[in-house]
């Protein structure tokens, strides 16, 4: 081999760097378990003692050193599947841009596209695209996208703007630039929160032009404190606010005109307190019916604040009361100087009802609008935002303003305290604290945001306001949330199945292929840590699918080898010494040609899977791709190295054991005269399949394909899933699913209730009814406790999940374009290479006939096998990962094929073709023996959420094995013409 000492160099290199990289991980890992071990079970105990270590010298190398924090920085990344914490993709509102852009216009033809293009968003379509066809449709030449009234307005003229003489076409490409630019000032001012958020290697990252921001945080426990500091838009604004007495008679008037339309449709609750008559003129007094029932706003009213408060009310009921103020009937009744008034609800609170019990309300405010709906001060002015606390030693946000703002400051605080007033803070149309001015007017710009917060609420709510607001709304679409415990228990199982799994190849290596086996052995242990290497190097992030890839990657390394190693096992058969032998299978003649081309259809797939997959799925294909290349290194170099020196030396190689050395060889089976009985058979299986997959079971499509939320449950003990299953479905109003998850404690819940709303609110609605209908199996667990994540849970929602309905369409329609996709770009690569359709025709038929039996055998087993054969991102995974092997059999065979074309053999072509079958088989058989030795330990010891996955590649290789036997050969046999026979079998008969 040439270059030999060149690769010795560079592998004993990469060996060194990729220990260097990996000891990041080992040492983190081990400082990590100290701090359990001093923690016991106490987890905020374990947070302290690793955060007292973080700027000590934890690794010393001799010549550098490196403390706990740099460390932790540089280990290796692990996924939320096996490190818990949250991942959601963000959807930054695209028509709240365009509306700001458009100085909310009140165009009908711009407003009337805007909903069009709402109402008509489908997969992979922008809104904006939408939008502009919308726009078309609706203006039909009468109303331009220049016009003054819609972006031809003040803020956009300029360079760079719009003006009135501009083309719809040339508006658009403005347009188009101003929307990227608020996406991503949307992603920088994530990025700030996130960076200030202090979780550990965050992922954020803009996912192509769709205006959807993946947002990853490993190891983070609490979710509604993410959801809502990724999801708020950060739009402070300070607004005067009606009195109560002030507003008190309209509160009346709206009341008494709700009696007339609301008293016959609905129910009321509470009791209308008698503090607030006192409020009220003496003529209001006495309009007021104190019956229970007969007062559809004041019935819904929990308790009366006072001052700038006019009332509490349960948070359930302020869509009710929103939409009474909303109406046209009621708005008319507000006073000559109230038209404008603008009716807000503060952050929840906890007040006592009448029996003393605390229970949860929200405070109702008038602020004082005004015709174009604009604060009497915006957060702009806002120049710092620290959290601190008050003067009682509550916790609170501080701010600063400029210049401007102290000036706008003093003036309205002076307005205030002249008129007895409050002036309402709201953040994102919230109002977090109302306080009147009591000494004066307030110089120097200083201000404070006070009410029922905890510290950490304060420090997001000071992050958030310094990383400055948002463009448009984020909606959280996509959102997973897996708890530090199912993650531990998912390392668990990965451990254990690679391990077992690597134990088992090796172990069959050396007892198929004796010495030569062993030297595979130690390229495949090298091939593993140049992986891992590799991975930690470039901050790749290890998932629980990608350990099912690493897990993969021990099958196809050894492929290489077993392609080598049966080569030279042929040529030594034909008279060859051991070193002549050698050099033939190293040679482009000998293996090589067929390693190139079997480990190409897999980069194919691999690239095609990581430009299509997100997540998880790309971290399997990540994984996949970077093994093929550490595979081909190893197999290829490191292994001839060894074998290399065995020949100079004792020269002892063998390439079989005595058990194993006549297995296959001589073998003579004719694979094409049974063509018809495969062809039956497998038509049969192609029109069962079909019929089960579109006429009678379907197949099980997950979330990820049809939108829903998930949630896995772990509960204290063995539970009926039907029961749960009509309990949960009566709660929600809708369809819910319950379906046991490995052990019979343990349900996976799905339900599509509220997925087309977006927003903080509707996920805390769904916690909320989950929790109430399965709190009588937590008795003694809060609902905090239930839905959050912390180290040591045991029971409740240990993952979660949300897919919205418009991703949800976008995935689907990837995953069908993923696969063909992938059999397209196989189909020509196969044509150049063997520069005949026939060829990609047969292996597009073996590769189509094993994608519709695996979907077959899902459509007709999902409803009674014990694990889940859901169609999700996951089985598109498996299925182009399918893809790939079965091209890797295929092409074995087909290059057999061209190799005795090219040379003497003699006979038909059909013989040829055979004879091509039964010298490949060894190596055939052996590699997907490999495959499914690996694939059945990661079935059997990888954990419940990977089991369908591995299920369907399970399936698939076994199918793919049948199928590049008696379908791609006997296709390519009957399609290759006569004339193309003749030509082939005269060239070998007389030669």
């Amino acid at each position: 081999m040439q270059n030999k000492g060149l690769i010795k160099f560079f592998a004993i290199l990469f060996a060194l760097v990729s220990i260097y990289q990996l000891s990041f991980t080992f040492v983190a890992n081990s400082v990590k378990s100290e701090a359990k071990a001093f923690a016991g079970d106490n987890p905020d105990k374990e947070l302290k003692y690793l955060d007292s270590i973080g700027k000590e010298k934890v690794l010393n190398l001799g010549f550098t050193d490196f403390t706990y924090n740099e460390v932790k920085n540089k280990q290796l990344n692990k996924g939320l599947d096996l490190e818990g914490g949250i991942n959601v993709i963000l959807q930054i509102s695209v028509k709240d841009v365009l509306k700001g852009l458009a100085n909310n216009s009140k165009n009908p033809v711009f407003n009337k596209s805007l909903a069009d293009a709402t109402a008509n968003l489908e997969g992979n379509k922008t809104y904006l695209n939408k939008f502009f066809e919308a726009f078309e449709a609706n203006s039909k030449g009468t109303t331009k996208l220049a016009s003054p009234d819609i972006f031809a307005n003040r803020s956009l003229q300029g360079e760079g703007g719009v003006d009135f003489q501009m083309s719809d076409a040339q508006v658009q490409k403005v347009i188009k630039k101003k929307v990227d630019e608020s996406i991503e000032s949307a992603y920088k001012v994530l990025r700030e929160r996130i960076d200030k958020f202090g979780v550990t290697q965050p992922n954020i990252q803009k996912l192509g032009e769709t205006g959807r921001i993946l947002v990853e945080l490993p190891g983070a426990k609490d979710v509604d404190r993410i959801k809502k500091l990724l999801g708020g838009k950060a739009q402070l604004e300070f607004w005067e606010t009606f009195k109560i007495e002030e507003i008190g008679n309209f509160l009346v008037a709206t009341n008494e005109a709700l009696k007339k339309t609301e008293i016959k449709k609905t129910e009321t609750k509470a009791v209308v307190k008698d503090s607030l008559n006192a409020l009220l003129t003496d003529n209001a007094k006495d309009s007021v019916d104190t019956k229970k029932g007969n007062n559809p706003l004041f019935d819904k009213m929990l308790g009366q604040g006072g001052g700038p408060v006019l009332g509490y009310f349960a948070p359930k009921d302020t869509a009710t009361v929103n939409n009474y103020f909303k109406r046209a009937d009621i708005r008319i009744l507000l006073g000559a100087d109230q038209h404008n008034a603008k009716f807000v609800w503060s952050k929840p609170t906890t007040i006592k009802d009448a029996k003393g019990k605390d229970i949860e309300a929200v405070e109702l405010y008038a602020l004082k609008g005004n015709r174009d709906n604009v604060p009497a001060m915006s957060g702009g002015v806002v120049t710092d935002a620290k959290d601190t606390f008050d003067q009682l030693g509550k916790p609170a946000v501080s701010m600063q303003m400029n210049s401007q703002g102290a000036k706008v400051w003093e003036e309205l605080t002076g307005r205030a305290f002249s008129q007895k007033g409050y002036i309402a803070i709201v953040l994102d149309n919230i109002v977090y604290s109302a306080p009147g001015v009591t000494s004066g007017p307030i110089a120097g710009g200083r201000s404070e945001i006070t009410g029922s917060f905890d510290v950490a609420e304060t420090k997001d709510l000071a992050n958030v306001l310094n990383a400055g607001k948002l463009p448009a709304s984020a909606d959280i679409i996509q959102s997973t949330v897996v708890g530090p415990s199912l993650g531990q228990a998912a390392i668990d199982a990965g451990t254990i199945s690679s391990v077992l799994g690597f134990l088992l190849v090796c172990l069959w290596m050396v007892f198929y292929y004796g010495k030569a086996g062993w030297y595979a052995n130690l390229a495949l242990l090298l091939n593993l840590l140049f992986l891992f290497g590799i991975m930690a190097s470039f901050g790749f992030v290890l998932t629980l699918p990608g350990i099912a890839g690493i897990v993969l990657t021990l099958g196809t390394a050894v492929d290489a080898n077993i392609i080598i190693f049966e080569r030279a096992k042929e040529e030594l058969r034909e008279g060859k010494s051991l070193s002549e032998a050698v050099v033939a299978s190293y040679g482009w003649h000998g293996a090589m040609r067929s390693i190139i081309d079997a480990n190409v259809t897999h980069v194919l797939t691999g690239a095609i899977l990581f430009i299509f997959g997100t997540g998880p799925i790309k971290g399997f294909a990540l994984t996949l791709l970077i093994g093929i290349v550490t595979s081909l290194f190893t197999s290829i170099f490191i292994a001839r190295i060894f074998i290399d020196r065995n020949i100079a030396g004792k020269g002892d190689l063998t390439f079989s054991t005595n058990i194993t050395k006549n297995w296959f060889t001589n073998f003579h089976f004719d694979f094409i005269k049974i063509k018809k009985f495969t062809y039956i058979f497998s038509s049969i299986v192609v029109v069962v399949s079909l019929v089960s997959i579109f006429f009678v079971n379907g197949l099980d499509e997950g979330v990820d394909f049809v939108g829903g939320r998930t949630f896995q449950v772990k509960f204290e003990k063995p539970i009926d899933a039907t029961v749960v299953s009509d309990e949960l479905s009566a709660s929600f109003g809708t369809p819910v699913e319950a379906k046991i998850l490995g052990d019979d404690d343990q349900l996976k819940i799905t339900t599509k209730y509220k997925i087309k709303e977006d927003g903080v609110a509707v996920d805390e609605e769904v916690n909320q009814i989950l929790y109430k209908s399965l709190a009588k199996y937590f008795p003694n667990t809060s609902y905090e406790k239930f839905i959050n994540s912390f180290d040591g849970k045991k029971i409740g929602v240990v993952q979660q999940s949300k897919v919205g309905a418009s991703i949800s369409e976008d995935i689907k329609t990837n995953s069908y374009w993923a696969v063909l996709g992938a059999m397209a770009v196989i189909f020509l690569y196969l044509m150049i290479s063997f520069r005949k359709w026939q060829y990609s025709l047969g292996a597009i038929a073996a590769v189509a006939h094993d994608v519709i039996f695996v979907l077959g055998i899902y459509s007709l087993c999902y409803k009674f096998m014990p694990f889940h054969m859901e169609m999700d991102q996951h089985f598109i995974a498996a299925i182009l990962t399918v893809i790939g092997y079965s091209m890797n059999d295929t092409v074995i065979v087909f290059d057999r094929i061209r190799e005795f074309i090219i040379g003497n053999r003699k006979g038909s072509f059909e013989d040829i073709v055979n004879a091509s079958i039964n010298t490949t088989l060894s190596r055939t058989l052996n590699t997907s023996l490999m495959m499914i030795i690996v694939l059945l330990t990661m079935f059997i010891f990888g954990g419940e959420s990977i089991r369908g996955f591995i299920f369907a590649m399970l399936i698939g290789i076994v199918v793919g094995t049948y199928s590049s036997l008696f379908i791609a050969t006997p296709v390519l046999v009957d399609t290759i013409s006569s004339d193309d026979k003749h030509t082939i079998e005269d060239k070998h008969n007389h030669a």
